[in-house]
């Protein structure tokens, strides 16, 4: 068979119809049949059977290749529709957004620029128009869409830190060149919030010491005296602080930070705000909590990762900006691709915007998932888990078992198996780390797992709405025995190491 014959084209349409209705077949038989969220494979087990594999050898035959898959991927993948998989930050999908990935990865368009792409330029250009008006950005608004949160903030982060540079030198009697003004550059961001932030810096030139962790309260929000303390004392020390990160949704709490203080904070020192709402963005086209996000509309710029809270695959997300033309720091004008003459013709290219060049049309997945489910059924969705975080909350915080760090805003929890007696907090530690890999090797459930000051905890993230409170119920059982096992074998040494003192 000649290699031609694999190329999607119009000769090959019946046989990319039949390859395509096998595999999703499998898939779909795959995924009625999982009644657990994972195997419980260890890196050690598998790995060899991949290992295994001589990629130099084809199959040549579809099918065959699918039952290879089966045995190396499908059979011990994770689950996330499953409703005892309460680990990261992964959502199940909707159908709408997965038919939207077979039309996008089939046509292949790129959404670098217009000739590439045509109608998926401007698909991309309304969703981001929508977004920003849930967002209440403003008629200056604009955006793009990124691979994730880390990239969106990334892009953030670069705008914040050029357009710092500009108000300095602006403002400067003399002369200064970017590299002299790097060095006097801060972000201001929550202790709580997440590491792309400082990663961000580090990649901007700027160093992990340029990031400042601002406090918390005992909610895990941002601490405004403290966030107006920093800025005095950068101000007073010369410093520059191009941009305040503030959070809507942290990864490990779900706290969304006091925004409108922020935002005045912000306003009053002449700082770039920017809100990591990477989680907290299903609040956008929530019916009942949309005011948590009370104040994102006064931010410079916005982080929105729609495969978290809009039940979108991987990867959908985008960064947003209050002010269009802060875009152009990320502008590079090639010849051969998007030159000047392009955009003097207004010729929508999305290149022009982007850190990327090549980009899948990733915003098919939030079209279609709109135009079918419509914002208002994206919203019931993610109400659901926020309900349901709620009710968990009050089981936790009423089962002498355990400690629960804080009450939820979204729906996540944090919280530590604690036994009664006297049980040291290092071996408590321990015996929390062992609940988690015990119930994972089991494959009956997953959970995650952080550190919260300097003690390990377990931790939910609910996103699926099939979860139910029984099976939240169900997998504390299951972590309560498996921590208190281990505890008791654990009994046994130190009884016979006291007895040999």
């Amino acid at each position: 068979m000649s290699s031609t014959s694999h190329l999607l084209n119009d000769q090959t349409a019946e046989d990319y119809r039949r390859w395509v209705t096998e595999g999703v077949e499998r898939v779909a038989d795959k995924l009625a049949r999982t009644e657990t969220p994972l195997s419980g494979i260890t890196p050690a087990e598998l790995a060899p059977v991949v290992d295994a594999i001589d990629l130099d050898q084809p199959l040549g035959d579809p099918s065959a290749a699918l039952d290879e898959l089966e045995r190396v991927y499908l059979r011990d993948a994770v689950y996330f529709h499953h409703p005892r998989y309460l680990g990261h930050l992964n959502c199940p999908v909707v159908i709408p957004a997965v038919l939207a990935e077979a039309v996008l990865s089939s046509v292949n368009s790129s959404l670098d620029t217009w000739d590439q792409s045509y109608g998926g330029t401007l698909i991309e250009r309304r969703l981001i128009d929508w977004t920003a008006a849930r967002i209440g950005l403003g008629d200056t608004a604009d955006g793009v869409f990124t691979s994730g949160g880390t990239q969106s903030n990334l892009h953030a982060m670069l705008l914040a830190r050029d357009e710092a540079c500009r108000a300095v030198r602006e403002a400067s009697p003399a002369p200064l060149r970017k590299a002299d003004i790097l060095p006097r550059l801060r972000v201001l961001a929550s202790e709580c919030g997440h590491f792309s932030i400082a990663k961000s810096a580090a990649l901007l030139g700027l160093g992990y010491e340029a990031v400042i962790p601002v406090p918390c309260d005992e909610n895990r929000r941002m601490r405004t005296d403290a966030l107006a303390a920093e800025l005095d004392r950068c101000r007073d020390e010369g410093l520059v602080v191009m941009a305040v990160s503030a959070t809507a949704g942290t990864t490990d709490f779900g706290s969304i930070d006091p925004l409108p203080r922020i935002a005045e904070l912000c306003e009053r020192a002449g700082t770039w705000l920017h809100v990591d709402a990477a989680y907290g963005c299903g609040l956008l086209v929530s019916n009942r909590r949309r005011h948590l996000l009370d104040g994102i509309e006064r931010a410079d710029s916005v982080t929105v990762d729609y495969h978290k809270s809009f039940y979108q695959p991987v990867s959908s997300s985008a960064v947003l900006v209050r002010d269009r033309s802060t875009l152009r720091h990320a502008t590079y004008h090639a010849d051969y691709l998007n030159p000047v003459r392009a955009a003097e013709n207004l010729i929508p290219n999305q290149v022009d915007k982007s850190i990327q060049t090549t980009r899948r049309f990733d915003a098919l997945k939030l079209w279609l998932t709109l135009r079918v489910m419509g914002a208002d059924g994206v919203g019931e969705l993610f109400d659901d888990v926020v309900d349901l975080a709620a009710d968990a909350w009050k089981l936790l915080n009423d089962d002498p078992r355990f400690e629960v760090v804080t009450e939820p805003q979204l729906s996540t929890l944090v919280f530590r198996y604690a036994p009664a007696g006297d049980v040291s907090p290092a071996l408590c530690d321990r015996a929390n780390l062992r609940a988690r890999e015990a119930l994972a090797a089991s494959g009956e459930a997953v959970v995650a797992g952080t550190v919260v000051d300097g003690r390990h905890h377990l931790k939910f993230t609910l996103l699926n709405p099939r979860t139910t409170l029984d099976d939240i119920a169900h997998v504390l059982d299951l972590l309560a025995d498996h921590a208190q096992r281990y505890l008791s074998e654990q009994a046994g040494p130190e009884r016979g190491h006291a007895r040999a003192s």
